[in-house]
């Protein structure tokens, strides 16, 4: 296992395994996979789809905002669960290892890693009803058909990158509604894409964010692995027959009553990203065996 001993801060840039050893290597920049006459056949289609999917569900989101959040909520389900569709014409499969104690309908704070921006529907649909509320930055929020729409009106956190105590302020004012709305909000840590599948070191201030906000929510670690595979090569071509990996790891307890606000945010997210980091690990390792067979 990787453990904090053997890692840096995650405040710190750069990879947290010694260089050169084993695991930093499958915790890198994955190998591009070859393209294949399928990956260029199904393509076209898939990308028709994926966006036929955004404008169809782009009007039907705001005339369910009329009727409040709830009802858009739901839509924006249905619209994750519509784009996880597409992804089936590329030969997609989503493998999906899921706590018994993350319970449906129930309010968390999410960390996980981010490959590509499908982690979004993957993990959405699997988390439906659980409302998931994202950390976005502000770029994404104009021009792009259903998507933005939700993150102005569905209360997700905008930020701007650029100004730390605009992010922190908007996670902040989003995790509080959340937690009062029972709904949840994800966050990736990465600060970006990691867009060749490596592991990137974690930021500590957005999480730090969530938490004071919501100190009651137990925090939900998530790992998604391969969704990178799918976009590596800018959709020229789009990666046929990728199997997406998702696993959904225990609640992490929170301090309760007087102390509440003593918990350790770095150590919450170094626990966090022992597990995202382990499961990759193993994945890997188990992909490499299978190859060599």
């Amino acid at each position: 296992m990787v453990t904090a001993a053997n890692r840096q801060a995650p405040e710190q840039d750069g990879d947290p395994l010694t260089a050169g050893s084993q695991e930093a290597e499958l915790l890198g920049p994955q190998p591009l996979p070859a393209a294949g006459p399928l990956d260029w056949l199904m393509t076209a289609p898939f990308v028709a789809a994926f966006w036929a999917v955004l404008i169809v569900f782009d009007l039907p989101q705001r005339i369910a905002r009329l009727f409040g959040p709830r009802p858009h909520e739901i839509v924006v389900g249905c619209l994750l669960h519509g784009l996880v569709g597409a992804l089936r014409l590329m030969g997609t499969r989503i493998e999906v290892e899921r706590s018994p104690l993350v319970k449906p309908a129930t309010a968390y704070l999410l960390v996980a890693n981010h490959q590509s921006l499908l982690d979004i529907p993957v993990v959405g649909s699997l988390l439906f009803s659980n409302y998931p509320k994202y950390v976005s930055k502000f770029e994404l929020a104009r021009w792009l058909p259903s998507i933005s729409y939700n993150l102005r009106r569905g209360g997700n956190a905008l930020i701007n990158r650029g100004n730390r105590r605009q992010a922190q302020n908007a996670i902040s004012e989003a995790v509080s509604t959340a937690a009062e709305r029972g709904v949840s909000m994800l966050i990736y840590p990465e600060g970006t894409r990691s867009r060749h599948g490596e592991l990137r070191a974690f930021k500590l201030a957005g999480t730090q964010s969530m938490m004071d906000a919501a100190p009651e929510l137990e925090i939900v670690p998530i790992v998604i692995e391969n969704s990178w595979r799918l976009l590596a090569n800018n959709l020229l071509p789009a990666a046929w027959g990728t199997r997406i990996k998702v696993k959904i790891g225990d609640p992490i307890a929170r301090n309760v009553g007087l102390d509440a606000g003593d918990q350790d945010a770095a150590e919450v997210l170094d626990r966090c990203r022992t597990f995202i980091a382990d499961a990759l690990l193993e994945w890997r390792r188990e992909e490499r065996r299978a190859a060599a067979d």
